[in-house]
This record gives structure tokens, sequence and C-alpha cells, in this order.
């Protein structure tokens, strides 16, 4: 699994994986096939054990609370000491651009599937009353899915984990204001700025 998380799908070559299995390439396809089927293993067993699955935020109160969480969750796996730095999702993704159509479409579904966990919290606020009325869940779960992305590429690139928490304060600024206040102590107050994915202004209860 590391080794596609190092160095990609297609920057891994077959004597790198039989080198890390202590396999040769004749007992490598008994076992797995090809190359794409090995690595469609590696990324359940990614997600399985250290992708945003793992992370428990959809329990959190409220939906700002669950994004907050699961910004703050990666931040801590994308800085960890004990595995390849950024998110192995991620890494592929940006390695995979002349893979097998099949190969794409797996991983597209995958992501898709992350999104759409993350969608599913955000329409739960707004059903509670915490988001504007007008607010567009989907652009809002495109926002925050894209910081993912992004921080995981910033990680990879060296970024420390004071920066990369910054960058969850600030994209949780710009969490739109609700219909009602979320549960819990208020941190520091936010200017009335709306945030993305509202369609219309809203006054603080």
């Amino acid at each position: 699994m590391e080794v596609f998380w190092r160095k990609g799908f297609e920057g891994t070559s077959l004597s790198d994986l039989t080198k890390a299995m202590g396999i040769n390439p004749p007992s490598l396809y008994s076992a797995f096939g090809d190359k794409e089927h090995l690595f469609l293993e590696a990324v359940e067993r990614y997600q399985a054990k250290r992708g945003p699955a793992t992370c428990s935020f959809t329990d959190q109160p409220t939906a700002r609370g669950a994004v907050e969480q699961l910004l703050a969750w990666t931040v801590k796996e994308l800085c960890s000491s004990c595995q390849p730095r950024g998110c192995m999702m991620v890494m592929t993704s940006t390695t995979t651009t002349a893979s097998s159509k099949h190969l794409q479409a797996a991983l597209a579904e995958r992501r898709a599937d992350s999104r759409e966990r993350l969608k599913a919290r955000i329409d739960q606020g707004a059903r509670e009353g915490e988001l504007p009325a007008g607010t567009d869940t989907g652009a809002l779960a495109d926002f925050y899915a894209t910081v993912l992305i992004g921080m995981s590429l910033q990680a990879r690139e060296g970024a420390s984990r004071k920066s990369l928490l910054a960058t969850v304060e600030a994209a949780m600024r710009a969490w739109p204001r609700g219909a009602k206040r979320a549960a819990g102590p208020t941190k520091k107050k936010v200017n009335h700025a709306n945030g993305p994915g509202t369609k219309q202004d809203a006054s603080i209860a």
C-alpha cells in the first residue's frame, strides 16, 4: 500500500512491488492478477484503515462541528510521521491520467462516495436550521472537499501542521451563518459575510 501511496499508480514499477512484498513477478500475478487489481486492493486497504471513512465526524451534534472535525482529523493524518504525507486517494488521482478507464472510474466512484458522506451531514444541518434558507449544500460540500484536496497537496509539499490548521480555521470562517446558533460554545465572533454556497443573506438569530 505504501509503495503506491508514495509513488502513485503509474510511478510504481513491478520491481518496486515485488521488492516490497518479497515475492517474484509470477507470484504477484498469481495472487492479484495484475498491477491494477493490486492497486485497487491497496486503495481498499487504505480506505478501511487510514481514509476519511475511519473518521467519525458525522457523529458531531452540528454540521459545522462535523466539518471542522473532519478537517482537523485530516490534518493529523496528513502530518503523521508513521506514513507517507498526503492523502493516498488524492495523490493517486493525480498520477492516473494515462491509466485504464476502469481504474479512473473506480477512483472517481470512491471520491464521490466521500463527497456524498460530507454532503449528507451538511444536508442534515440544513434541515435542522443551522444554515440559511437557500444554502446550496452541494456547493458547500464541494468547497470543503476542495479544501481537503488542497491540504493534501500542501502536506505532500512539506506544509507544517500549524500551517494546515490555520487553513482549517480560515475555511471554517467561511461557514454560512444559520437561522439558529450551533450547539456548544462559540470560540470567536464571525463576521456577517455569508460563506460559500449561500444564495441569500441571513441575520443571526
